[in-house]
Parts: structure tokens; C-alpha cells; sequence
């Protein structure tokens, strides 16, 4: 990709970014390479089409026209946007864990549930509780509802019981009746100020065996959801105060990581 003229994105190594100016005007080509798969797109059609005749004159490669499937991700065009969503997984992961025809649930968590390390409790099979776990992982690429709910289930994996069995389910049954969500990409405005917005919250000892806070944050990008996180803060924080400034350090090595 260096010897036509790409360059490799600091942060994102599968990403290269190409940049042109003719007649005081931009144009970009960034193309996404994933082992043999290729997302390509940018400012200028031609500029596109110039780059794929390069590709086919170098490797034998098939043209699937504008996106709309890519490694697990189903992309929609309506009429507010790209609708990026991962349907098509949800229904396969509820059919492989016999999930399917569960009743729904309205929240991925019930109310106030604090998970804990139980050894009176029945054991369930570990391999398959894994499978379940990572599952639902990748299905957090596009569904921030759920991070704070599969990060929960994903601290017992070592040795699980049947309540986090029972919590995890409990995902299952509200993906049941969400399969659709995802993440709307507005259409861009007029070429205005791109805005970016972003929360941060903790909350103060949220896991009760080793007294750690959860910290949690958000992007948006023009109001789309770009970055998120709900991850265990590494250490105990001594006050509430403590471990909102975590989570707002936390938020802000992101602000320096998108910038």
C-alpha cells in the first residue's frame, strides 16, 4: 500500500489513507484491509475507481459493489443515514444457544443485580458459558446497550455459576426482542464544525468482591455513537469523588487516542 502512495494509520494499523489536492480542493481514499477483505471508500468516485483498478492489476479480486455486509456487520441505507447492525448474528447466536423462541425482555439487566462469586451455588459448564460470553462480545461492536451487561457476565468466566447463567439469558431475551438495534450514521450536513460529544460516569464500588468501581464512557460523533467502553476501574477508589475522576481520566485518554 506505501509504494502507491497510502499511508498506515497510527492508530489503526488495517486502516491506510491516501490524500490528494487538485485545484485547492481535498480528496481522500481510506481503505480498511481486514487478511483478504477490503473496505474502500473516500471523497472522490474517481479516486475510488482508480484504486481498484490498481488492486486488479496487481491480485485477482471480486467487486461486491457498495457496502452492505463486512466481517459479521450488516450496513442498511435509510433515509436519516447508514444503519450499521449486526442482525443476522443475533439470530443466529439466539438459534445456537436455543434462544430463539424465548419470551423477551425489556432490559438486558434487571434492576439493581449485583453478581458475586457464590460457591454454594449449582456449577454450569464452563466451555459453553465461554462460547456464550465471547459471542455476545462481538455483538458489542455495534450495540453499546449491552456493554455494561456482557462486561458484567464476563467476570466469572473462570468459574461460573448458574446466576450468571441466568444473567446472561437474560441478554439473550432482551437481544430476542431487539435483533434490529443498531447504530444509526447520520447523512453529513452542509460541511459545517464537526461536533463530538462525550459522557463519562462511574459508579462508586460496583463490584462487591473486590470493591472496584465500574467507570464508563461514550462518544458521539454529529450524534452517532463512535467509542464506548464499561470496564472494572484498576484500582479501589476511596470515594465516590475517586472514582468519577477515574472515569473521567479514563474518557479523557480516549479524547487524546480519537484525536
Amino acid at each position: 500500500m506505501s509504494s502507491i502512495g497510502f499511508e498506515k494509520c497510527v492508530s489503526e494499523h488495517g486502516v491506510y489513507v491516501q490524500c490528494y489536492k487538485k485545484n485547492e480542493k481535498a480528496d481522500m481514499v481510506i481503505v480498511c484491509l481486514y487478511v483478504d477483505d477490503l473496505l474502500i471508500t473516500g471523497s472522490s468516485v474517481q479516486k475510488i475507481v482508480d484504486f481498484k483498478l490498481q488492486m486488479l492489476q496487481e491480485f485477482e479480486i471480486s467487486d461486491l459493489g457498495q457496502l452492505s455486509y463486512f466481517l459479521g456487520i450488516e450496513f442498511t441505507k435509510t433515509d436519516e443515514g447508514i444503519l450499521m447492525h449486526q442482525s443476522r448474528y443475533a439470530l443466529d447466536m439466539l438459534t445456537k444457544f436455543n434462544m430463539l423462541h424465548c419470551n423477551p425482555a425489556n432490559t438486558p439487566t434487571e434492576m439493581g443485580v449485583k453478581l458475586e462469586k457464590d460457591l454454594e451455588e449449582e456449577v454450569v459448564d464452563p466451555t459453553k458459558y465461554r462460547r456464550m460470553v465471547g459471542s455476545l462480545r462481538y455483538l458489542c461492536n455495534t450495540r453499546p446497550d449491552i456493554s455494561y451487561s456482557v462486561g458484567l457476565v464476563s467476570r466469572f468466566m473462570q468459574n461460573p455459576r448458574i446466576s450468571h447463567l441466568n444473567a446472561i439469558k437474560r441478554i439473550l431475551r432482551y437481544l430476542k426482542g431487539t435483533t434490529k438495534y443498531g447504530i444509526l450514521l447520520p447523512k453529513s450536513g452542509s460541511g459545517g464544525d464537526v461536533r463530538v460529544t462525550a459522557y463519562s460516569y462511574s459508579d462508586w464500588c460496583g463490584d462487591k468482591g473486590d470493591r472496584k468501581s465500574i467507570a464508563g464512557y461514550v462518544f458521539f460523533l454529529d450524534g452517532a455513537p463512535i467509542s464506548w467502553s464499561s470496564t472494572k476501574e484498576p484500582v479501589v477508589a476511596l470515594s465516590s469523588c475517586e472514582a468519577e475522576y477515574i472515569a473521567a481520566c479514563e474518557a479523557t485518554c480516549e479524547v487524546a487516542w480519537l484525536d
